[in-house]
């Protein structure tokens, strides 16, 4: 039973995270924003950095500009100050709907604010507060590191996926003692009776769980479709700065395949 159970519940880590959402895109470089600056990071030095919108550094040396690289440099800073943070935010959501699914799976089998349900999500809680401490330092201010966005399930999710997996590992025995004494209370049935009350009661969390997050998680996907699109634009004007400004000839923070 306790194969059973792992085997049910790290599946449900991320059944409500984006689903595999292509976007052949990639980030070269790290991106930190906060309200005066955008830093672009390559590593660990700042390669580009531009304060407010039209202002300028390439390695910490100040470009001048004409009045139309400064419209595109405007453009293509409002585009990056906007796309970041939804990057960050699709990815924050898409782990935290998969931490819904397991919480529901938990409570479910040991009964809401049981102990062990309480236990969990002390320490779901407290992963989320870290993940959101990385990449949101406050409502202002993000940070990103080089990232391929093939997949948008794996831009932050496989950091905490073994942690999260962990801790449902090491709790199994709990959750199952649970079960247990869940099941012992039936009296008036069978064994085999209750083993068949249990596995049906399993199949119907499953599915109410599913029906429970799909209308997010197709949320998620249709917002990851629109940021695969948004920097798909920012590629091209980004391409268009690297021809007007010759200090960035050699900048490629978006490369798209």
């Amino acid at each position: 039973m306790a194969f059973i159970a792992r085997s049910f519940l790290i599946p449900c880590l991320f059944v409500g995270a984006v689903s595999a959402q292509q976007c052949d895109i990639n980030f070269n470089y790290g991106v930190i924003i906060d309200p005066a600056h955008l830093r672009i990071v390559n590593h660990g030095q700042t390669y580009v950095q531009i304060n407010g919108s039209h202002q300028l550094f390439v390695n910490g040396r100040e470009i001048q500009l004409n009045d139309e690289q400064k419209i595109q440099l405007g453009e293509y800073t409002s585009g990056i100050r906007a796309q970041v943070p939804a990057i960050v935010s699709i990815a924050i959501e898409g782990v935290e709907l998969g931490l819904k699914a397991v919480n529901k799976v938990i409570s479910g089998l040991t009964g809401e604010n049981s102990a062990s349900h309480q236990q969990f999500q002390e320490k779901f809680d407290e992963m989320k507060w870290r993940l959101h401490a990385r990449f949101n330092h406050s409502s202002e201010s993000y940070y990103i590191a080089p990232q391929d966005f093939d997949d948008f399930d794996e831009i932050f999710a496989g950091e905490f996926e073994k942690e999260i997996e962990s801790i449902v590992s090491d709790s199994v025995g709990t959750i199952l003692i649970a079960v247990g004494e869940a099941m012992t209370h039936r009296e008036e049935q069978s064994t085999e009776q209750r083993v068949e009350t249990f596995d049906q009661r399993i199949e119907t969390m499953g599915n109410d769980i599913k029906l429970d997050i799909s209308n997010q998680a197709n949320a998620l996907e249709e917002k990851a479709a629109k940021i695969c699109a948004s920097l798909a634009t920012l590629d091209d004007i980004e391409n268009k700065l690297q021809v007007e400004i010759p200090a960035l000839a050699e900048f490629n923070l978006i490369e798209t395949n």
